[in-house]
């Protein structure tokens, strides 16, 4: 805690959403919303909207299919640091960081390719938590692939840039 009585959390963290425990997330204070792997995300012709929490290939799935009725649910357009824009329901969901159990808004998406399946943004954490970057729960993986990339560039970076096109 510090002075203004809130939990100093690191720039990742094991959470708690919807009952499923040590989840692995990522605290980014960049980005505006949560979002959360989820997965058969459908829509019936009575407006329910239901979804399940990751999906089969995820150790977290748990196969249980959550239903919100409309009014229980939105839209909101994401933009990816690509510049992307995409449509994405949004829902509440129970979530605790440290011990500390909130309701929190996160949108939903295949994030099978993040390196988090869940990400907490600036919206979730205000007024509730601060998060100090030096701190980190969850060591940072490190890609392969990367000094394979590194020695490639070394052998002839202008070969490398009209290869990968990096702009």
């Amino acid at each position: 805690m510090n002075d203004k009585g809130l939990e100093i959390i690191g720039s990742t963290e094991y959470v708690e959403i919807a009952g499923i425990k040590n989840i692995p997330a990522k605290i980014d204070t960049g980005a505006d919303s949560s979002s959360v792997w989820a997965s058969n995300i459908n829509m019936s012709k009575d407006g329910t909207l239901s979804f399940e929490l990751f999906d089969k290939t995820s150790e977290f799935y748990t196969g249980e299919t959550i239903s919100r009725k409309p009014g229980e649910y939105k839209v909101k357009i994401i933009r990816s640091g690509h510049g992307d824009e995409r449509i994405r329901y949004r829902t509440e969901l129970l979530l605790a960081i440290n011990g500390h159990t909130i309701h929190a808004m996160f949108t939903l998406g295949n994030r099978s390719r993040n390196n988090f399946p869940v990400l907490i943004g600036r919206r979730t954490l205000k007024n509730k938590f601060l998060v100090d970057v030096s701190k980190m729960t969850i060591p940072k993986k490190s890609n392969p692939n990367t000094p394979k990339l590194n020695a490639e560039l070394e052998k002839n970076p202008y070969e490398f840039h009209q290869k990968y096109d990096i702009n």
